[in-house]
């Protein structure tokens, strides 16, 4: 299935009168690793007197550094992503052998560039006992995978969801007194209880897209009533060789294609979607996070109504209507490969340019087609396609004739036939040039033997391509060996 939808993030800041405004931090652009196709992005910064600086933070994440240099009277951020929603399976990674069952240590190596995502910040008595909680959970045949399910479920089970307007993040014991909290106070709580069971974690901020479904389903949960969109966080935990993979405790699942990274950190402090002072002053508040479909591929749930394809039918007819009018023709052409059913194993109908047989029955194809098509047809044997790395050109047989019928040759007769040997060799050939010569009433002595020149085959031999060994020589065939020498 693949829907893309445009999402858009509108927040506006209207202050009761003109103040100074620090430099403003934007982190509301898709993080690289986002696993969701981004086809679009664009930010829009209001008022439009001011300097924006794009920068990436330590840990990659994209940062909009606004200036204003003068003072303002309202801070507007006008977001808008696109994006392909192509289901992805959030188990499809591999890990590291040493990594497939928990608990499992990161590499010297590894560990040390994962520090700041190990810290440990909260030790307080009601979380210690929910990481021993977590812990009994681990038994000797648990894999890791199983191991994280079971410590997501396990902090979606244990706190109620609410929306918390207060700005930050609880710590993990004001979230446990209440077991109660938002989806960054969830995912903050996962960090923790990660760090100390010895995995990097890190807290995440993003788009949450949950898309109405076609069908409603028949032994669960139907997902959103209509399409959604918001600010979401998540958390992400490091695993060797699948590398960052994101737990979304808040719903108890993994992260899929409706979880879209903005800023991942080691603390929610420097993941905060617009920070930056300002004077004091009264604010009015405005927010609005829509998502809209834009295209939609008909799938098995929603192929195309009767309507549509009516409208599909009737742009096709009238399509063909417009190309028969403006009298548009399209031809196609072709290279057909015709082999003899005598011996189709044979090299000459599957390698080699030339065979015992393929002259013959290639002469034979050519006159009925020549017979076919015209009327005193030109019939011309010469060079066809000369291709790198062999010794010499392919034939080719050409037939030409007028479009108005005339005939261009009358005697069919005096044309050799390629499939005939009629014993011609060099003194024939010697012959012939000594007769021409004195019709043409020139001196045969003047006539001089030719040899292979080596400087042009060397030449040739630099026109070789990459993928053709020059050294790897077929022994076997004549004109190969014909080559070599003349070298």
């Amino acid at each position: 299935m693949s829907i893309r939808v445009a999402v858009r993030h509108y927040t506006k800041y209207s202050y009761d009168r003109h103040i100074q405004l620090s430099p403003q931090v934007i982190r509301l652009r898709p993080a690289p690793h986002s696993r969701t196709l981004i086809k679009g992005y664009s930010l829009n910064v209001q008022p439009e007197n001011h300097f924006i600086n794009w920068q990436q933070d330590p840990f990659g994440n994209y940062l909009a550094r606004i200036v204003f240099p003068e003072k303002v009277d309202h801070f507007e951020v006008d977001v808008e992503v696109i994006a392909d929603m192509v289901v992805i399976n959030p188990f499809d990674f591999f890990m590291e052998d040493y990594a497939q069952k928990f608990p499992f240590k990161y590499e010297e190596n590894l560990k040390r560039q994962l520090l700041p995502y190990l810290e440990i910040t909260e030790r307080d008595p009601i979380l210690m006992n929910l990481i021993d909680r977590a812990r009994a959970l681990i038994t000797k045949d648990i894999n890791t995978i199983d191991t994280l399910v079971a410590i997501n479920q396990l902090i979606n089970q244990e706190l109620q969801y609410r929306i918390r307007l207060e700005p930050g993040v609880q710590t993990c014991k004001q979230t446990l007194d209440t077991l109660s909290g938002s989806c960054r106070d969830f995912a903050w709580l996962l960090v923790q209880v990660l760090r100390h069971l010895g995995l990097a974690a890190r807290f995440t901020s993003g788009y949450l897209i949950q898309l109405k479904a076609d069908e409603k389903s028949l032994d669960g949960p139907s997902g959103a009533e209509e399409d959604f969109t918001d600010l979401h966080a998540w958390t992400e935990v490091y695993v060797p060789g699948a590398g960052w993979i994101g737990l979304d405790s808040t719903s108890g699942l993994f992260a899929g294609e409706g979880h879209i990274p903005l800023a991942c950190t080691p603390d929610p402090q420097s993941a905060a979607p617009i920070s930056g002072s300002a004077e004091p002053c009264e604010t009015h508040f405005e927010y609005k996070n829509t998502v809209t479909r834009i295209h939609e591929k008909p799938r098995v749930t929603k192929p195309y109504s009767d309507e549509q394809w009516e409208m599909i039918k009737a742009i096709g007819d009238q399509v063909d209507s417009d190309l028969m009018t403006n009298d548009v023709r399209l031809t196609m052409g072709g290279e057909p490969t015709f082999v003899g059913i005598d011996n189709t194993d044979a090299a000459e109908w599957n390698s080699a340019a030339d065979g015992e047989h393929k002259r013959s029955l290639a002469n034979t194809l050519f006159h009925n087609l020549k017979n076919k098509f015209s009327n005193g047809a030109l019939m011309q044997y010469g060079q066809g396609k000369w291709y790198p790395g062999e010794p010499l050109p392919r034939w080719k047989l050409a037939c030409y004739w007028r479009l108005d019928g005339h005939p261009i040759w009358s005697n069919d007769q005096l044309m050799a036939d390629i499939s005939k040997d009629y014993g011609l060799d060099h003194n024939l050939a010697g012959q012939f040039l000594t007769e021409l010569a004195e019709a043409l009433h020139l001196d045969p002595n003047h006539m001089l033997p030719a040899y292979e020149d080596p400087f042009y085959f060397i030449w040739e031999e630099s026109k070789v391509p990459v993928n053709v060994d020059p050294i790897k020589l077929d022994l076997k065939s004549a004109l190969e060996r014909q080559n070599w020498l003349s070298c």
